[in-house]
């Protein structure tokens, strides 16, 4: 069995591929996002659990420890830390968190390398290659999915806040004005 799995059509949360971010629990920084795969995508969740499964073997061989931390959580029944419901998007979808050290590539669907640092962004949908890694640290045993690649098939609607206004809507500006610089002379200006 292998532990790397190719997912199909996936929408991204918490979204950092392009940049990393501080994680708070161990100080580093990590490219990361949480995936969330379509309940109805039945080849990509059985190939999540095989490849979970096969890192438990890996790791511990037949004696899996009882316990071990799931990396699949279900978006159906999974309530916040505070225990509120997870939004709407969530709904028919299991999720896991997926992160890495090294800054994993980023893809289009024409296999062109995007490099901006909001080139994937929480909402948008792709794919992702990740690897399946059992541990077992300070008590703490189970399974995560290490971030390899990631290809964006599409963009999605914005999660985790409304959408940023431009900054001349924010002003008030119309387009008719804000194509001319601050400062600028026009031809109706006399010297």
């Amino acid at each position: 069995m292998t532990t790397q799995v190719t997912t199909g059509r996936a929408r991204f949360s918490y979204c950092n591929v392009a940049q990393a971010r501080r994680n708070e629990m161990n100080g580093k920084d990590e490219f990361s996002t949480q995936v969330l795969v379509p309940k109805s995508d039945t080849e990509t969740i059985s190939a999540l659990k095989a490849a979970a499964k096969a890192a438990l073997v890996a790791k511990f061989g037949d004696k899996i420890p009882k316990n071990v931390r799931n990396p699949l959580r279900d978006g159906d029944t999974e309530t916040k830390s505070d225990g509120s419901p997870l939004g709407a998007e969530y709904a028919g979808c299991y999720f896991f968190n997926t992160k890495s050290n090294q800054k994993p590539s980023i893809i289009d669907g024409n296999g062109r390398d995007l490099i901006a640092g909001d080139a994937v962004v929480s909402g948008d949908y792709g794919r992702v290659a990740v690897n399946a890694y059992a541990y077992d640290a300070a008590g703490n045993r189970g399974v995560a999915f290490g971030l390899n690649h990631v290809l964006l098939l599409e963009k999605g609607e914005p999660l985790g806040g409304s959408a940023r206004l431009s900054a001349a809507a924010a002003f008030g500006i119309s387009p008719s004005t804000a194509a001319q610089p601050a400062g600028a002379a026009s031809d109706d200006d006399e010297w």
